[in-house]
């Protein structure tokens, strides 16, 4: 006689209870979906009135914290750089500029530590054999572009260079500036490096942009076991056929970051 149990019999929950518990976790998913769908022919990029996911418990601590921005430069920022006719119309609406600004002086009137970690293209990176879409795009319209890693020959100014209203935050010989990461994430740079050398484990994110960079910095800092929050204002994106960068991000930020935050509660958590 077969002794085997029959896990359809367990009194604790059956096959039949466990997916019918599916299905009404299915049901009200769908029902909130609806009423997601409905605010988002307002605003996309709102809030859902009725989130699903468990609310952030992050909390700041200063003595551990870090502001880390990715690529504050011109070639994102500037309504002269090459990206500004598909980032601009972003940049905009989010008042992303100045509200990187603003995390920038909150950060320095609060004394932790900044980062930035900036993207940088050498004549040896136009080698590549294979690349990426965006890379292709990138090295085309000489996104970035520096004539020497050794060397600051043009790049005052350049698309490369940082934004002129963020130099004072960046150049007081404070402010970490990692070495240049070449595709989207900061596996390959000192970032992490330097922050754990600063007794930092909880990073603010913020910068451009915010599918490639931006959300690449955030999957490797939390698999390099730092909390990061995301500051949702703090960062932009391309608007193209193939889809809006932004509203892309802001899902992925939504599920995956430690927190999601506006500049303004930022700003009030340092002061």
């Amino acid at each position: 006689m077969c002794n085997c149990h029959n896990h359809d019999d367990d009194p604790k929950i059956t096959r039949r209870q466990a997916l019918s518990g599916t299905a009404a976790v299915g049901v009200a998913a769908a029902a909130s979906l609806a009423g997601s769908a409905a605010q988002a022919q307002d605003d996309p990029y709102a809030d859902p009135a009725q989130p699903a996911l468990p609310p952030s418990d992050m909390v700041i601590d200063k003595s551990r914290v870090a502001l880390v921005v990715t690529d504050p430069q011109n070639d994102f920022l500037s309504p002269d750089g090459v990206t500004w006719g598909v980032v601009g119309a972003s940049v905009v609406k989010n008042n992303t500029v100045a509200n990187i600004e603003s995390l920038f002086k909150a950060a320095k009137a609060a004394d932790i530590t900044v980062a930035v970690s900036p993207h940088y293209y050498y004549p040896t990176d136009k080698g590549w054999k294979f690349e990426g879409a965006l890379e292709k795009l990138m090295h085309k319209i000489g996104m970035f572009d520096r004539k020497d890693p050794l060397s600051l020959e043009g790049f005052e100014g350049s698309g490369a260079d940082f934004l002129e209203q963020y130099k004072p935050y960046i150049n007081d010989g404070k402010t970490i500036v990692s070495s240049p990461h070449k595709l989207y994430g900061p596996e390959h740079n000192d970032l992490a490096l330097q922050l754990r050398k600063n007794g930092v484990d909880q990073v603010i994110l913020a910068g451009m942009s915010a599918n490639l960079c931006t959300e690449s910095h955030l999957r490797e800092l939390l698999e390099q076991g730092f909390e990061v929050a995301v500051v949702k204002d703090g960062t932009a994106a391309a608007m193209l056929p193939e889809g809006d960068g932004y509203l892309a991000a802001l899902t992925n930020f939504r599920y995956i970051a430690n927190a999601l935050w506006s500049t303004e509660e930022v700003v009030s958590m340092l002061s």
